[in-house]
């Protein structure tokens, strides 16, 4: 199993500064991989809720993924570089595929993409998109920007979509293209993400079961689907958890806790089919006055078991 941290790209800690030394002190840590994630608004009277509450204050102040992960490229050198999710649809499959391909190139092949249909209304107002039929806009952009990936000249002709034939550099670094997973919980989401992907991008829950169901329900899909050739990855992130100096009582959140507790809890994944797992705590910390020096405690005592996490990897 891999393990990663969310950068602090989001709320007041998001600064030049912490970025860069945050990202140097994971790498050195050695942690697997960096991520981010795509916020592109903060309605003032927003058309949904966020999970049945009010925008997280820290929204308001999110820096652009991909330019964050192309700063952090510039400063590191092996560690990979994710995003969880970027909302396909409020761009272009040519716009995409290039600043996706300029990211692997100039990180010499270390970019992993975490895609995402979008939820907020606002945001696709914004970005000039129809809000309706997203499910079969979003297939048509995966096949588009696969195409857009593949050998010169390429050409797209789809309902959505168009691109006339052409030469397009560059193309990912990495052959045939960068890591995808889908974050999906409706068949429809599931079936794109078993058709044109890798693997899934969970959000785990905090409880322990929810997260034992949600894995096996998309490993079964996999495999009934026909692709037995490879297991699905499975990169789960984490916005709950955090570690704490103690042990935590029996009725704590899977994830949370101590490190021993959350040891276990990374072993209980990997059994389950989990191929990596983040931690995103800025939904702790983003906006606290001491918020970077916390993530920083955080990325520290993770640390501790960053190592003996690795050797799950053949789990």
């Amino acid at each position: 199993m891999k393990i990663g941290f969310a950068l602090p790209q989001a709320g007041s800690v998001s600064t030049r500064e912490n970025i860069l030394h945050f990202a140097q002190e994971a790498e050195q840590a050695g942690y697997d991989s960096l991520w981010v994630f795509e916020r592109l608004l903060y309605p003032l009277e927003p058309k949904q809720t966020y999970g049945g509450t009010s925008w997280p204050e820290a929204y308001q102040r999110v820096l652009d993924p991909l330019d964050t992960l192309a700063f952090v490229a510039a400063a590191t050198d092996t560690i990979r570089l994710g995003t969880s999710v970027l909302d396909f649809l409020y761009t272009t499959p040519a716009q995409l595929a290039k600043r996706i391909g300029t990211l692997d190139v100039l990180s010499n092949g270390r970019a992993l993409i975490g895609a995402g249909v979008g939820w907020s209304e606002d945001e696709f107002a914004a970005s000039n998109v129809p809000f309706a039929r997203r499910g079969p806009r979003m297939t048509e952009f995966i096949e588009a920007l696969l195409a857009l990936w593949g050998p010169d000249p390429v050409a797209f002709q789809g309902e959505f979509y168009q691109i006339p034939a052409t030469l397009f550099q560059p193309k990912p670094l990495q052959q045939p293209r960068p890591l995808i997973v889908i974050g999906a919980y409706a068949p429809s989401s599931v079936a794109r993400a078993i058709q044109l992907a890798d693997g899934f991008n969970p959000v785990a829950a905090p409880e322990a079961a929810a997260n034992q169901q949600l894995i096996g329900m998309l490993r079964k899909a996999w495999y009934d689907a026909g692709r037995t050739s490879a297991a699905p990855e499975m990169i789960v992130r984490v916005n709950h958890g955090y570690v704490a100096e103690r042990p935590l009582a029996a009725n704590r959140q899977f994830l949370t806790g101590s490190i021993d507790q959350v040891y276990a809890d990374l072993q209980q994944l990997a059994a389950w089919g989990a191929t990596e797992v983040f931690f995103d705590v800025s939904g702790h910390y983003a906006m606290l006055p001491d918020g970077y020096q916390q993530m920083l405690q955080q990325l520290a005592w993770l640390r501790e078991i960053v190592a003996p996490v690795q050797q799950l990897k053949n789990a």
